[in-house]
């Protein structure tokens, strides 16, 4: 089986037996989709919650917002079905400690609300996540059956 490595504000797709990983979620959030009949997977790596409020917004891959819309026309093209497609996430840690009053730095929480504020719009299921706490983690996405792999240091690994 072929292990994608999906960079940093990047996405990719795959069908089965293929899987896909990113490494070193922090504040950023992944977002797995997954058609469960044509065994079609994506994931994203997104660092920022709203393409609209960065001027230099190119990069699809790394907003929340356009990463979906990006990942979804991607599956689509491998043979997804968009009614098919669930979804799970993880990240959106709040890596640094400091008084989290101020909007902007609350990074990983802000890129949460975006994700699932997209994925409600765009009537995708969250069937699974693990975000949140101060810790990174590296995710594992397998196109022949969704499952999600979680990894992080002290914490073990988790499937959701």
């Amino acid at each position: 089986m072929k292990m994608i490595v999906v960079g940093m504000a990047d996405l990719n797709v795959t069908a089965a037996p293929g899987a896909l990983t990113t490494l070193g979620l922090g504040s950023c959030v992944g977002i797995a989709l997954y058609d469960p009949i044509s065994k079609v997977a994506g994931l994203a790596h997104i660092m920022l919650p709203d393409s609209k409020a960065i001027q230099n917004n190119s990069n699809k891959a790394k907003f929340a917002d356009t990463a979906l819309v990006q990942l979804i026309s991607d599956m689509e093209k491998k043979g997804a079905n968009r009614r098919h497609l669930k979804a799970k996430i993880a990240g959106g840690a709040q890596m640094f400690a400091f008084n989290a009053t101020n909007e902007n730095l609350r990074v990983g929480d802000r890129n949460v609300e975006a994700t699932k504020r997209a994925l409600m719009m765009m009537g995708i299921p969250l069937i699974g996540e693990e975000t949140g706490a101060s810790f990174g983690r590296t995710v594992e996405l397998y196109a022949e059956d969704g499952r999600f792999l979680i990894k992080a240091i002290g914490q073990g690994i988790r499937t959701i």
